[in-house]
């Protein structure tokens, strides 16, 4: 399935494909204070319907996840990095996705904080 997501504002608008039933709640420094909840597709399934110049990038630690939000609204959508097999992946912040009913998803506490 292809969901619309967003920033608050819309200055950073994506389209993903994927069928999400189940999150991850991080507690690492960044993920505990913006509340996000997170599930993870190959980059090629998540397009941009926004100009890039849109977006803002924050990175942090090891430096190898691009944490993106919007400069206007501060929201953030979605990130990029790498998996451990090497694959391009997204990291979709389902809280930007007015379609999906987060009652519904199964939610799984990640100790991110001890990584």
């Amino acid at each position: 399935m292809i969901y619309e997501g967003s920033c608050h504002c819309g200055n950073v608008a994506f389209e993903v494909e994927g069928e999400f039933s189940e999150a991850l709640d991080c507690n690492c420094s960044l993920c505990r204070r913006r509340g996000g909840l997170l599930a993870f597709v190959p980059r090629e399934k998540l397009v941009l319907k926004t100009p890039e110049e849109n977006i803002s990038t924050y990175t942090f630690n090891r430096h190898v996840i691009r944490h993106h939000f919007c400069a206007k609204c501060g929201i953030a959508p979605f990130g990029e990095g790498v998996a451990p097999n090497g694959a391009a992946m997204a990291s979709i912040n389902l809280r930007c996705i007015p379609a999906i009913d987060l009652g519904t998803l199964k939610v799984t506490a990640y100790d991110g904080a001890a990584h």
